[in-house]
C-alpha cells in the first residue's frame, strides 16, 4: 500500500531553518504531484507548497513564499521542504501529500502521519 513517511521536524528558534523529508513507497512516485500541508492547533489543515511530478512547477502559500522551498528527487522517491527564516506562526504539524498527475491545493488521497515543527520566539 501507499506509504508517505515524513521526517525532519523538531524544535527550532525563530529565524532558524529545518528541512523536512517525505519518503514515498507503494506508488510510482514520478506519476504524482507532491505537496506539504500543515495544521496548527485550532486551525484547519492548509496547503504549504506543492510540486509537479517533474519538479517543473511549484505552488506556495503566500505566507511562506520566499522562505520555503519544495523540491523532489524522483530517483529517491522523496520530496523535501526547506524552511528558512522560520517564525512562531509556522508552528504546526506538517503533512506530506500525494496527488496523481497534477498539483492539487486541496490535497490528493494519500497522506503521511505528520511531523511536528515548533518554532520558539
Amino acid at each position: 500500500q501507499v506509504q508517505l513517511v515524513e521526517s525532519g521536524g523538531g524544535l527550532v528558534q525563530a529565524g532558524g531553518s529545518l528541512r523536512l523529508s517525505c519518503a514515498a513507497s507503494g506508488l510510482t512516485f514520478s506519476n504524482y504531484a507532491m505537496g506539504w500541508f500543515r495544521q496548527a492547533p485550532g486551525k484547519e489543515r492548509a496547503v504549504v507548497a506543492f510540486i509537479s511530478w517533474n519538479g517543473g512547477s511549484t505552488h506556495y502559500a503566500d505566507s511562506v513564499k520566499g522562505r520555503f522551498t519544495i523540491s523532489r528527487d524522483n530517483a529517491k522517491n522523496t520530496v523535501y521542504l526547506q524552511m528558512n527564516s522560520l517564525k512562531p506562526e509556522d508552528t504546526a504539524v506538517y503533512y506530506c501529500n500525494a496527488n496523481w498527475g497534477i498539483i492539487s491545493t486541496r490535497g490528493g488521497p494519500y497522506w503521511g502521519q505528520g511531523t511536528q515543527v515548533t518554532v520558539s520566539s
